[in-house]
């Protein structure tokens, strides 16, 4: 089984989102302040419908400074003991929308 630190940037965010799919593992970022972040698929914090997700999900919780879900992290954990619960580093406010990750392994692949 995979382990996860505690925290993500949002570039580990995006990085990993795209390799764990490639491993039929889904990534969530999850809202816990009611406030979406522009241009990124976000779901509100819901335990009753986060625990209806795919066993063995990641949920990457998000705040305005990403303090607070780290602290609430342990919680989240006990919460949701199937899922890999990881904290947003710096939360929604450093949240740069237009940062795209693109799949580069082809091109990595093409250079060895």
């Amino acid at each position: 089984m995979n382990t996860y630190p505690d925290q993500w940037t949002q570039e580990e965010f995006l990085k990993n989102k795209i390799k764990l799919a490639k491993e039929g593992i889904e990534v969530f970022l999850i809202d816990t302040i009611l406030s979406p972040i522009d241009k990124a698929n976000t779901l509100v914090y819901n335990p009753h419908e986060l625990k209806n997700l795919p066993e063995g999900s990641v949920f990457v919780f998000y705040c305005d400074s990403g303090k607070a879900t780290l602290d609430r992290l342990k919680e989240y954990k006990a919460k949701f003991p199937d899922k890999h619960c990881i904290s947003l580093k710096s939360g929604r406010g450093y949240w740069r929308k237009n940062m795209m990750i693109l799949d580069t392994e082809e091109d990595n692949n093409d250079n060895n």
